[in-house]
């Protein structure tokens, strides 16, 4: 054989066909499986859940007036569960965010009522305070580097107690005095407390405000510098700090959320009832980061939604009014809640895992 017969012109053939090896880090993962990587699709699933069950087996719920108030009660809860859930997936708690509320409420009344001011006076005041409140806490828990659990439970006994002793002190009652005849009530009430008709239903002004905030809340989180940095120091302030994120700014920030929240809320519930009882609120700070917990934030940090706690506060809403509309015990109430506490734990533990799964 000839050296030209032996070199043979070289010629471009396909690869062999064969299975197709992929990275495991960059494997596009099931569509089920990236849907569960969601935190909210648990507890919409769930709300879902809620929903059917109790319009089957309370009858009440089917109305449209009866569907207000459930949207109503899950509003005052939604609100506040927002920036409580924002501060947890900065990976912080806040004790003292339920009779935060209160005190808001308690100082734009005594402003107003006991200086014989307009009472918008009192209201600006209210939102400085609560804003110093959160301010306080987030300072405290950076440049002391205590848990926020400690730090907020000792604002929660100072504003426990001032809250009681203050409003004795100065209204030597445990309630503050009717403010509805004094100036500027009727246009605070408009924005706080008011209510429009929709095909004959009267809906809470309340119920748009909790949709707005939500709304809010993911565009900051989804597509905003601020909600990397959230997700960033959530999941571990050292690395955050070490790649240029503002850790303090950051932190400070989302106590004094949780503040403005606060705030918000105890003005709804001074102008909805003209007046308000010192003892209140105690309690409640677990019913909002239940709800976040129940949206799908973990308690880790550095994971969760703005919608998921829109869904967990519409489960708290609908199962608090739904066990009334249906005729059972409202003692039971609680015990609900702690099964879809649980519930919702295990849910995201699940989840989690799954999400992470290859």
């Amino acid at each position: 054989m000839s050296m030209s017969q032996q070199a043979q012109p070289a010629v471009d053939r396909p690869p062999a066909s064969g299975p197709k090896r992929t990275d495991g880090r960059t494997a596009r993962r099931p569509l089920p499986l990236r849907l569960l990587a969601r935190p909210e699709v648990g507890v919409f699933l769930g709300a879902l859940a809620v929903l059917v069950f109790f319009l089957i087996t309370a009858p009440p719920v089917r109305d449209g007036s009866s569907m207000a108030n459930i949207l109503y009660q899950s509003s005052t809860i939604g609100i506040m569960a927002l920036p409580v859930a924002l501060l947890m997936i900065g990976g912080e708690f806040d004790l003292s965010s339920g009779v935060a509320v209160i005190s808001s409420a308690l100082t734009a009344s005594m402003i107003s009522y006991q200086l014989t001011l307009n009472v918008w006076t009192g209201v600006i005041v209210a939102l400085v305070a609560s804003l110093a409140i959160g301010a306080f806490n987030g300072w405290m828990v950076v440049k002391t580097g205590l848990p926020s659990f400690l730090v907020t439970l000792g604002t929660f006994l100072i504003l426990q107690g001032a809250n009681l002793a203050v409003t004795k002190l100065v209204t030597s009652n445990v309630a503050t005095d009717d403010i509805s005849d004094m100036d500027g009530f009727g246009q605070a009430k408009k924005i706080f407390a008011s209510s429009f008709d929709v095909g004959g239903v009267q809906v809470k002004i309340t119920v748009v405000w909790w949709l707005v905030f939500a709304a809010l809340a993911t565009w900051v989180l989804l597509r905003t510098k601020y909600g990397n940095w959230i997700f960033a120091v959530g999941g571990n302030k050292d690395s955050a700090r070490a790649v240029g994120v503002p850790v303090t700014f950051t932190k400070i920030s989302l106590f004094m959320l949780v503040g403005f929240g606060a705030w918000f809320v105890g003005m709804h519930n001074l102008f909805a009832f003209n007046t308000v009882q010192s003892g209140e609120g105690v309690g409640q700070e677990l019913i909002y980061i239940a709800a976040a917990v129940i949206g799908g934030c973990l308690l880790t940090g550095g994971y969760g939604s703005a919608i998921g706690p829109v869904f967990g506060a519409f489960m708290f809403g609908m199962v608090q009014q739904g066990i009334v509309y249906a005729g059972w015990n409202p003692d039971w109430f609680k015990a609900f809640l702690g099964v879809m506490l649980l519930g919702a734990v295990l849910i995201n533990l699940w989840v989690s895992r799954a999400a992470t799964r290859r």
